[in-house]
């Protein structure tokens, strides 16, 4: 991707200060406003050429592009911890938590939102496995058999303790402006292979995150990148995606339905000089359409063997940690999966409770899509990121009115250190990178700020972060903004 905000092929771009392709034409060009009006219907008769022919190859928005590195990333899954996981209760043993256990911590104060008191030793036992050694928490004893394809991030830091703006910086690069998420970038930038599913799904049981759609939202972007959110608590299909099944109309009458409602937008999308959104709404009928065969079965798990399911286990997460399986399967580029949402890893108090239910939950199906898309081939071309919006204290949080319920047994939000991993997608494995202090509060060692993980990410998948850019109000913006650098280590 270079400034201009181009795709490497040639591919009209809404945005609506994109500068114009530079061909020649026996037709004028006339004004600007023309020349947006002409892309936007160039557009629209691409996906009706998709929706009438769907077999026939069309260059649309979505379309499959190389990226500009060599990078054998097909697809991304973003496991993602709502709530800010304990890095000392998982990745990060501290054996001088136990020496200093209800003393205080040496170095000073430790207080990030709330008052912090003793050293708070983990309550789970770490070991080693694999041939690398590395140590992991008792909760993770499926993931840990993958350990030496893990790469671990011990010194990861962000800017600030809340919720909030923690959630946009690890999803969209950026805690306050709209800004488009990593999903919506990487989508933009190679299109995905299965023109019948969404390029870009969110999966989150039971509701919304904290910030809702923003952490999957398309910013700036057309909206066709946006991502597609699934309520993954449902089971049976027409609740899990809605309006996947009209049993009112047949396909050929939907297909004429839809034709006549792509000629009354194109007219209305020329007389207004190109509409981004209007566009992306257009896009989204068509995929909606072309979704009702696709989707029902890339989300019907039921066609899975015993042994699969047995491998993945039982509940929400096992559930939609195989569909993103399958999805990948089926050439879906980005895939965010959501853990914790109604009860998250935010264990203010009864945290040996809480991160034993949560991890309990999660660590069967996470260890069974790591083996799984190895058995099949697919680690290598599959990036696999685990982690939330930031860590926890290592000193127990002090009761507080209108928090912990007068408890001392949890942790406090920590953005001064805290542990994401990766897996295959190019990363080393068995590798760990970086390290916080000797209690676990501050990454002192090697750090990684959240932009230098995003700048990671782009080189995994094949972009350089400071050229992968998109015009937009008279400015070339980037994921990373103006920051972030490649930490060459993580990378095999």
């Amino acid at each position: 991707m270079n400034r201009s905000g181009r795709h490497p092929v040639s591919v009209p771009n809404l945005a609506k200060n994109a500068p114009s392709p530079q061909e020649s034409s026996p037709v004028p060009l006339g004004s600007r406003r023309d020349l947006l009006s002409r892309c936007g219907m160039g557009f629209g008769s691409l996906a009706l050429a998709t929706l009438l022919h769907p077999n026939r190859a069309v260059a649309g928005p979505l379309s499959p592009r190389p990226a500009p590195l060599p990078s054998n990333v097909r697809s991304v899954i973003h496991l993602f911890m709502n709530g800010g996981p304990s890095h000392v209760d998982t990745f990060d043993p501290k054996p001088m938590l136990r020496r200093y256990a209800g003393k205080p911590v040496p170095g000073g104060n430790l207080k990030t939102e709330r008052p912090t008191g003793a050293a708070f030793p983990s309550p789970f036992r770490f070991r080693r496995y694999g041939e690398s050694g590395l140590p992991v928490s008792e909760l993770f004893p499926h993931v840990a058999r993958s350990i030496d394809d893990i790469c671990v991030i011990r010194s990861m830091h962000a800017d600030v303790p809340n919720h909030e703006p923690s959630l946009l910086l690890m999803n969209c690069g950026e805690a306050r402006q709209v800004r488009p998420s990593l999903g919506s970038w990487l989508t933009w930038g190679l299109g995905t292979e299965n023109q019948n599913l969404p390029a870009f799904i969110a999966m989150c049981p039971d509701g919304y995150p904290i910030q809702e759609s923003q952490n999957w939202q398309s910013g700036f972007l057309p909206g066709i990148y946006q991502g597609t959110y699934i309520n993954s608590r449902h089971t049976d299909i027409a609740r899990l995606i809605e309006n996947i099944r009209n049993d009112r109309t047949s396909p050929g009458d939907q297909r004429r339905q839809l034709a006549l409602l792509r000629a009354m937008n194109a007219r209305h999308l020329e007389n207004r000089g190109g509409d981004d959104a209007l566009e992306a709404r257009i896009q989204s009928f068509e995929l909606a359409f072309r979704m009702q065969t696709e989707a029902a079965d890339a989300f019907d798990i039921r066609q899975e063997p015993k042994h699969i399911h047995d491998m993945y286990g039982t509940g929400v997460h096992a559930r939609q940690t195989l569909i993103a399986r399958r999805l990948v399967e089926r050439g879906v580029r980005f895939i965010q999966l959501w853990h914790g949402q109604g009860q998250p890893w935010d264990s203010h108090d009864d945290l040996e409770v809480q991160h034993r239910r949560l991890a309990q939950q999660c660590d069967q199906p996470i260890g069974a899509l790591l083996r799984d898309l190895k058995q099949r081939g697919l680690l290598d071309s599959t990036l696999v990121i685990w982690g939330g919006e930031f860590g926890r204290t290592p000193a127990v949080e002090l009761p507080k009115k209108g928090s912990n319920q007068g408890k001392i047994n949890g942790r406090d939000h920590n953005h001064w250190g805290f542990t994401m991993w990766m897996a295959g997608g190019g990363v080393r494995g068995g590798y760990a990178h970086g390290a916080t202090d000797d209690f676990g509060f501050r990454a002192v060692e090697d750090k990684v700020h959240v932009h230098d993980l995003h700048a990671t990410i782009l080189k995994l998948v094949g972009f350089d972060h400071e050229t992968f850019t998109y015009r937009y109000a008279g400015r070339d913006f980037r994921l990373t903004d103006v920051h972030g650098r490649v930490i060459e280590e993580l990378i095999a």
